[in-house]
This record gives C-alpha cells, sequence and structure tokens, in this order.
C-alpha cells in the first residue's frame, strides 16, 4: 500500500497541472456543450447518446452521468459524444424528434439512427457491447488492426 500512495498522489498532481495548463481531461472531452438542434452534424463523424431528464437533480441522470464519466475514454474511443437535455420546458428539436417521458437515454449510431432507448441508467460496459456489436463498430475494429499491423 505504501507504493501506491506516492503514483495515486503523483497522479491527482499531474491531473491538476494538466486542468491548470487548459489540458481536456477525457470526461470533458466526451459531453457536448450547449444546444445541438441537428443530429446530421455527426452522421459518418460520432455515436451520439443523448440523455434526457426532467430536471438535473433526477437521481437517473446524475447516476448515468457518473457511469459515463468513470469510463470516458473507452467511450471516447468509440467516437461517442455525450448530449443531455434536462429542460422540458425548452421544447429542443431533440426532444421533439426523440420524444422522452422523464429520463431517458437514446443512442444514435454513426449512421444517424436510433440504435437504443433506455427509460433507466445503463452501464457503460453494456453500452460498450452494444456499439461493439455495430456493423460499422466491428469495420473500424478490423481497420485499427490492419493499420497497427496486427
Amino acid at each position: 500500500m505504501k507504493h501506491v500512495l506516492p503514483v495515486v498522489i503523483a497522479g491527482l498532481l499531474g491531473g491538476s497541472l494538466a486542468a491548470a495548463e487548459g489540458e481536456v481531461t477525457p470526461a470533458e472531452a466526451l459531453f457536448v456543450e450547449g444546444d445541438v438542434e441537428d443530429l446530421s452534424q455527426f452522421v459518418w463523424e460520432k455515436r451520439p447518446i443523448i440523455i434526457f431528464a426532467d430536471s438535473p437533480a433526477d437521481p437517473n441522470f446524475g447516476q448515468q452521468i457518473e457511469y459515463l464519466e468513470t469510463r470516458a475514454q473507452e467511450l471516447l474511443d468509440r467516437d461517442v459524444i455525450v448530449l443531455t437535455d434536462t429542460d422540458p420546458s425548452g421544447d429542443s428539436a431533440l426532444r421533439a424528434k426523440l420524444r422522452p417521458r422523464g429520463f431517458m437515454l437514446v443512442l444514435i449510431g454513426k449512421d444517424g439512427g436510433v440504435k437504443l432507448r433506455k427509460p433507466y441508467p445503463w452501464d457503460v460496459r453494456q453500452l460498450m457491447r452494444s456499439i461493439d456489436s455495430m456493423p460499422m463498430r466491428q469495420r473500424e475494429i478490423r481497420e485499427r488492426r490492419v493499420e497497427s499491423g496486427g
């Protein structure tokens, strides 16, 4: 245990130094700031996950954000971005299109189609399995193996 503590302290200090220098953490890079009216900007580039809730205080919303933040780098490796909407009175274009009722998680594929809807927080491991089983993701994995010579 004595050997772990200096590594943890160095990691914490390194993280705070990186933040002070303006570097973006994986968790920060995962979440898209601002309103997104049209998902077409992400087609063939990203896999949006949209999280709807009636309030940022919704326990399901908090739990889902926590799940995503803890495995942010793995999601970024799969070209995932996260959009959130916690204002049902805002009548956003995404709400009009996807029609959530209370909490809802929606996974959109790179082709722009809805791949998954869940009315409760979903574990990131399950999300990654769903993404990894998609034909486009399978092709990406094969292409990366060829590029790396494996």
